[in-house]
């Protein structure tokens, strides 16, 4: 069990109402670096931020790894937050939710939280319709990383598992580096080593909303995938083994399209989402130098541009947000007032044999790399 200083969170409100907060000390994005500050399983926390030479900035915090916020310029020049998520550490533990985590040792479902390896059974948390979801209750996103930062604009994440984590098999040590580079695109970079055959699937659970304005929805961005197939699932939200041709369907984004256009069509894929929260199926030998998605906003003129080493991106449009849980600046969270696009190999692969691996054994190295770029319409 995790061990929280309330002693120490409680303080937090008091000693930035004594003068430890002032303008100068906060971000661009308005967060106050002091209400990051306390103590969790006897581990620092704390807010780190970057930036370019563009004036944009990305603010993280070594709890969950967690993408704070993250300011990029509209098509106004004016700096705008396109990220969900809290303005205190206490809130971050305290009100349940993924927002902008890192997200292991296995991002999106396994059936039944079991697996085998080499013919040898896992049992894994079930705390999810049955299933093992983000690598279960106490996943990475809950745990307090090791944070160097060598420049303004790098940060660099690690932090070691040990066998028998929430059931996982082998101590694997894990780096993730966040790079706010010159063309306003945060980069992510994953590596992982074991020394017992494992699996992993790493991956960041930010969500994102280009209008810069997180009280309404964002049915009318458009998206466009890169993606011929997608994963349908049932209504545990569990993948069915299939893969299913896009064409035809709701789920048909190889041009640009709004996300909300055919959401509330009659499709059975939809009512068990409640929405869209699918797996799409990333194009075959597709060259990852290009978007796997695209994203643009009306009214900001925001474009988000996701590239990713990975097979597949979990889409995913907030449905389970409902206005109850207040973020940054005490604005409430809407239904579908985010979208989130995780890089990911498909859900449940180590019970599917016939999907990419996720096994890693000793000598090898895990390696995955996504990145959000940035730029206007």
């Amino acid at each position: 069990m995790k061990t929280l200083k309330l002693i120490a969170a409680a303080m937090l409100p008091l000693l930035a109402g004594c003068g430890q907060s002032s303008t100068q000390q906060l971000t661009k994005s308005g967060l106050d670096p002091a209400l990051f500050e306390t103590e969790v399983d006897g581990m620092q926390t704390a807010l780190y931020t970057l930036t370019n030479a563009n004036g944009a900035e990305a603010c993280i915090t070594n709890y969950g790894g967690r993408l704070v916020s993250l300011m990029v310029p509209d098509r106004n020049g004016n700096l705008t937050d396109v990220v969900l998520g809290h303005d205190s550490i206490a809130d971050y533990i305290n009100i349940d939710g993924n927002f902008g985590a890192l997200i292991g040792r296995y991002g999106n479902r396994i059936n039944q939280g079991r697996f085998s390896i080499d013919s040898v059974e896992y049992q894994l948390p079930q705390n999810n319709f049955g299933h093992c979801l983000h690598g279960g209750p106490k996943g990475f996103h809950h745990s307090v990383w090791n944070a160097t930062q060598p420049n303004d604009s790098v940060l660099t994440l690690t932090l070691h598992s040990s066998d028998g984590d929430a059931g996982f098999p082998g101590n694997i040590d894990v780096e993730v580096t966040y790079t706010l580079t010159s063309d306003n695109a945060i980069a992510i970079a994953y590596k992982a080593t074991t020394d017992a055959p494992t699996i992993l699937n790493l991956t960041n659970h930010s969500y994102f909303n280009l209008s810069g304005d997180p009280s309404g929805d964002i049915l009318a961005e458009s998206i466009t995938f890169d993606a011929e197939a997608y994963t349908p699932i049932d209504s545990t939200f569990m993948t069915t083994g299939e893969i299913a041709p896009v064409a035809g369907t709701p789920f048909d984004f190889t041009s640009p399209k709004q996300i909300g256009a055919d959401l509330t069509a009659d499709n059975e894929q939809l009512r068990n989402g409640r929405g869209y929260d699918h797996n799409m199926v990333l194009r075959a030998n597709r060259d990852t130098n290009l978007p796997a998605a695209i994203v643009t906003d009306p009214v900001s003129g925001i474009k988000m541009e996701v590239f990713t080493t990975e097979p597949g991106i979990q889409f995913y449009i907030g449905n389970f947000l409902d206005g109850t849980v207040k973020g940054k600046k005490g604005i409430a969270y809407p239904l579908r007032s985010a979208i989130c696009l995780e890089s990911q190999h498909f859900p449940d692969s180590p019970n599917k044999p016939a999907w990419p691996s996720v096994v890693v054994r000793p000598g090898e190295v895990y390696t995955s790399a996504c990145k959000y770029r940035f730029s206007t319409i």
